[in-house]
Parts: C-alpha cells; structure tokens; sequence
C-alpha cells in the first residue's frame, strides 16, 4: 500500500491516518468538516488536499448510521481500488451496499477494537491500535487483493487481524461493548442527584464501573442506533437477572428463616454466575486469565513518584504485570497497587521497604 483516503477525521479515522503515515504511506484527509480535517492533517496524519487519481485502500471511518451511503458515494466515483469501514457494526452497512446495487467484491468490513472516552483528531494517537484485535468480515465476494489491503492496514497499525462473520461480529460486539456501555452508564446515572457526602466515598470500584459511561452520548446513540435488536436481547436477560437479584434482596429483609435461606442463595447464584464469567475473561495479551499477588504502596502525589516505583522493581528483578491507582480522598496521596507473579510478591515488597517505600499489608 502506497496511498490511502481515510474519510472521516475523528478519533480511529485519525488514529489510522497517523498509523498509516508513521509507516511511509502517502494518506489524504477528507471529513464533512473541512477543519476537521486540516486539524489531523496539523497533526501530522497526512494531507487534507484531495488525490489526483485513485488510491490504493479507501478508509471510511464515518457514524455507523452514516457508513453505507458515504461508501457508496467513494465507490461510486471510483477513488480507490479496495474500501474499507472502520464502524463498530458491520451486517447493517453490508446489507445497505447490497440494497444500492453496488460490487462488494472490492469492499471489506472491518472493526478495530479500540477507542477512548473522548473523541475527535486531538484524541488521536498512532499507537491506538497496537496489540489490540482488528476485526475484518469478508465475504465470498470479497476479492483477495482487497482483503490484502486490510490486513496490510491492520499490520500498520501493528493491531492484531480477527476475521469473523458479519452478523456473528454484530452479536458479539453487543455483549463485550454496546450492553456493558449502556449497563455503566446506568450506574451512573446513580450518582448524578447522590448526595454529596456519599459520592465523596467513590473508590476504585466505581471508577472502573462507570469510566466508560463518560464517552460522547451522540457517538453511542449511532453506535446503538445501528445495532439494537443484539443489544436489547442481552439487556432483557440482565433484566431478569436484575429482578431476581432485587427479590432475593428482599428476601434476606425477612423476619422468615426459609424466605432468608432463599435470597442468600439467589445472591450467592448470581455472584458464582458472575465468577464464572469473569475468568472467561482473556488476560494479558489475550491468554488465559492469571491470578496476581498485589503489593500495595503508598505514595504522595508528586511528579516522579510512579517513575521510582517502577525503577526500584526493575532494579530488583521485578516485571510488573498490571497497575492500579486508587487516590486517597481529599489528600495528595494514593494506594499503587503493583499486580506480579505470586513468587516475585515477597522480593519486591523487600526489595520496596529497603528503599524506603510503606507497603500497605
């Protein structure tokens, strides 16, 4: 791939200019928004001056509501040997090319599995893919020098290639992604009338409920807009979970023995259920989920702070697996917690206390 017209300038369209661009590809802009498209050409994402002939790989990362019209107009006028989608649902835009009466055979749907709470080119980064899935749904008519160009895509952005059917693609971003959005922001909306003495009490389990419940409405009412019957589905089940849980709540209120034993085991089902679930989970670099011993430290809340901790593990052997921040209300300090292998917990708590730092048991 030599060229590329990425339509769409926001924050995937962006991202994959930038990806595109960082590896020698010669990437025009093009958005409905024509300052939007100077903003990620400023950025370095490529030229906002449209191509003097075709190009090799045409990007639409335009709203799924959006995706198929904007594709059949580039396919219309030709400006590219293969076109790709970036949208996060990919059986409504197919059947909407099919309806126009347009060749697949040089189109591709794909997804890419990551994103941010904010959106736009400022949000963008070139790295945004990196080591995450990158989901592409050809069809039987999808020629194979199309489907070349998206994976030379996926392999510029240093993402990883999942190819899956279309409709199966759809069902399965409504359970990881479309109903756990919904589900957060419905917890938080909890918070917005909670009295203030009891938000002030928000800890790291909220925080990681609720983070995603801070992306833009308008993004996710296209987003939903292009794939409710999957989502509603799911929600349904929730729902019946919700009700059962909320009758064996009421239950444990009981002054009867028996009414008590009964919601004790409907909380104790839901939460093993959800046990069950959650080691289904990949872990890191998307093997089996492994279990970590955390080593807790306290620290103040300066610059450099995080730096030393990391530079003292690495002194001592240590590689640290994953890492969470909990602040301390109204104090500039905070809980890390260092996740390593089991055997390395006892040598980098030593190696830490010797160097100063208070580990919390």
């Amino acid at each position: 791939m030599r060229t590329a017209l990425v339509i769409g300038t926001g924050l995937v369209g962006t991202s994959a200019a930038l990806a595109l661009a960082g590896r020698g590809v010669v990437v025009h802009l093009a958005d409905h928004d024509p300052e939007q498209a100077r903003t990620a050409a400023a950025l370095g994402a490529g030229t906002d001056e449209a191509p003097d002939g075709h190009v090799d790989l045409a990007i639409v990362a335009a709203p799924p509501a959006h995706v198929a019209g904007v594709l059949a107009d580039a396919m219309r006028r030709g400006v590219a040997r293969g076109y790709l989608d970036v949208a996060s649902v990919k059986g409504g835009p197919r059947r909407e090319l099919e309806a126009l009466g347009l060749d697949l055979s040089s189109y591709i749907g794909t997804h890419p599995m990551s994103g941010r709470e904010k959106s736009g080119p400022l949000a963008a980064t070139g790295d945004l893919f990196e080591g995450r899935p990158w989901v592409l749904t050809p069809t039987r008519d999808t020629d194979t020098e199309v489907l070349n160009l998206a994976l030379e895509l996926v392999s510029h952005c240093r993402a990883v290639p999942v190819v899956m059917d279309a409709d199966a693609h759809d069902r399965a971003v409504a359970l990881v992604s479309h109903m756990p959005h919904l589900v957060s922001s419905m917890v938080a909306a909890r918070l917005e009338n909670a009295e203030e003495a009891a938000v002030r009490l928000c800890g790291q389990g909220i925080r990681d409920v609720t983070r995603i419940a801070a992306s833009d409405p308008g993004m996710w009412i296209d987003i939903l807009s292009a794939n409710p019957g999957p989502v509603a589905d799911l929600l349904a089940d929730v729902s019946a979970d919700l009700d059962e849980t909320v009758r064996a709540l009421r239950a444990l209120q009981s002054s009867d023995e028996a009414k008590r034993h009964e919601g004790t085991a409907g909380i104790e089902d839901v939460l093993r259920r959800g046990n069950a679930g959650q080691v289904r989970v990949p872990g890191k670099h998307g093997s089996a989920p492994r279990v970590y011993e955390v080593v807790a430290v306290l620290i103040d809340d300066h610059p450099g702070q995080l730096a030393r901790i990391f530079a003292d593990a690495g002194r001592a052997g240590v590689n640290i697996e994953d890492v969470r921040i909990e602040h301390a209300t109204g104090q500039q300090a905070g809980l890390v917690q260092l996740m390593v292998e089991p055997q390395a917990a006892p040598v980098l708590t030593a190696a830490l206390r010797e160097r100063g730092w208070a580990i919390r048991q």
